[in-house]
């Protein structure tokens, strides 16, 4: 399996937290839950 590109995602009751786990000082997106939801439910579609 290749790790290459992987990120760590944080789920809050508020917030998701992305980042890159190879550059975790290079920043955070952070979306809503609903936008979250809307990303992986588009993913799922793909």
């Amino acid at each position: 399996m290749d790790n290459a590109h992987c990120v760590e995602v944080a789920v809050t009751a508020g917030a998701v937290g992305v980042r890159d786990t190879k550059d975790r000082n290079g920043g955070t997106l952070v979306f809503s839950p609903e936008q979250w939801t809307s990303f992986t439910t588009r993913l799922q579609q793909s």
